[in-house]
């Protein structure tokens, strides 16, 4: 004899109150935390990263995929000691669905560790630390800026091709730096240049007297550093006064003079630098972001706002995919990885290893513009050694 199952009052009420509590989560806000500096060397950097993310959803009504944005905030203080401490607060204080950060390479790998053991999407939006896309990377960690690899090797390539033959290089001796000395020594070394000398001072030291005297007794044919925010403004301004950049040019990463070259002023003028991005660049799309940007904040966009800016349109990509469920992490990750993402900087996809492929442009200090001089390479994949997912 078959009987049939009668759900009792209490099971009935148990499923309502879960596709109720289903209704609500697909409804809550999403939960960005940020975790930028908002002290310090790096300061102007972190707002400007947030301001372009921000600037994003506010074009969008204030929401991605239809789901409302909730931001929590960390001041990183561009301490690597404090990185696991500080990203925890949002992990697991405030349970933010996506991380978006950093500046300091060493920071956004503590990020990156607690990314990947929380399975927390992390969507890096300027720290180009090779091993986030490389050794650490994983399905849940993604780039919206670069490796520290691709404008250095750029800049190599660059400098080689304008005969020079014998380079110094000088940075901070941290992630950053020696990861972009060691990209740009591969591009000027393959393509029949010399490193001659590596000069490191600690972070963020901005003693440069000594080791300026280093470069004038050696007298190579150019120097390549690599030094961001207040320390690239002292670094130039320095390099001027003690009369190098007369007879030995200065060249770096755009970071040298993105978001500086109002304080940098003269010292600055006429300095070539590589990176995915440059002013000028004349595009329907960039001038648009521009002038949304001026109008908003009163300043003029840089490559820390387009980072800021794409992070924000990789996420709204992944939740697209998702329909707006960010618990559906799979899906997320692959809409992100499917994406075409159309930056202010052109139109780029994501690698394997979830780091842009994007053109590399040469620019060229004037007045307060990084200008664009020309493309150095085009398309330009980082190599992903160590990558394995």
């Amino acid at each position: 004899m078959q009987t049939r199952f009668k759900p009792t009052r209490f099971a009935l009420a148990a499923a309502a109150l879960f596709f109720a509590g289903q209704v609500l989560a697909q409804n809550a806000p999403i939960k960005v935390g940020l975790m930028l500096p908002a002290t310090g060397t790096y300061a102007n950097l972190g707002t400007m990263i947030e301001n372009g993310f921000k600037l994003y959803v506010d074009e969008q009504g204030g929401k991605l995929a239809g789901r409302e944005i909730q931001y929590f905030k960390v001041d990183d203080e561009s301490e690597p000691s404090k990185a696991t401490d500080n990203v925890n607060k949002l992990i697991k204080r405030d349970q933010v669905d996506v991380l978006v950060g950093t500046v300091h390479s060493g920071v956004a790998l503590g990020m990156a560790k607690a990314a990947r053991e929380s399975k927390t999407l992390l969507i890096v939006a300027n720290a180009g630390a090779d091993a986030i896309t490389g050794p650490m990377c994983a399905k849940n960690i993604f780039r919206s800026s670069f490796s520290n690899w691709q404008p250095a090797y750029a800049m190599g390539k660059v400098a080689a091709e304008r005969g020079h033959k014998k380079v110094m290089t000088i940075t901070w001796n941290y992630a950053a730096g020696i990861e972009s000395v060691k990209g740009f020594a591969e591009g000027f070394e393959k393509a029949g240049g010399k490193v001659t000398g590596n000069l490191t001072l600690p972070f963020p030291n901005v003693e440069f007297q000594a080791l300026l005297t280093q470069i004038a007794s050696q007298k190579p044919d150019a120097v390549y550093a690599f030094f961001a925010g207040g320390g690239a403004v002292k670094f130039v301004k320095d390099y001027a006064a003690a009369g190098l950049n007369k007879s030995i040019p200065l060249y770096g990463p755009g970071f040298l003079t993105d978001g500086t070259l109002q304080a940098q002023g003269p010292a600055a003028q006429g300095m070539l630098t590589t990176l995915h991005y440059a002013d000028n660049l004349n595009t329907p799309r960039d001038n648009a972001f521009r002038l949304a940007f001026a109008k908003t904040y009163k300043v003029n966009a840089d490559v820390y706002a387009v980072q800021g800016y794409d992070a924000a349109q990789m996420l709204a990509a992944g939740l697209k995919a998702a329909g707006g469920d960010i618990r559906n992490q799979a899906k997320v990750v692959a809409g992100i990885e499917a994406a075409q993402i159309d930056s202010p900087r052109g139109k780029f996809k994501v690698s394997a290893a979830h780091n842009p492929v994007q053109d590399i442009y040469l620019r060229q200090v004037k007045g307060n513009l990084n200008e664009v001089k020309g493309v150095a390479i085009k398309a330009l994949a980082d190599p992903a050694k160590g990558c394995k997912m």
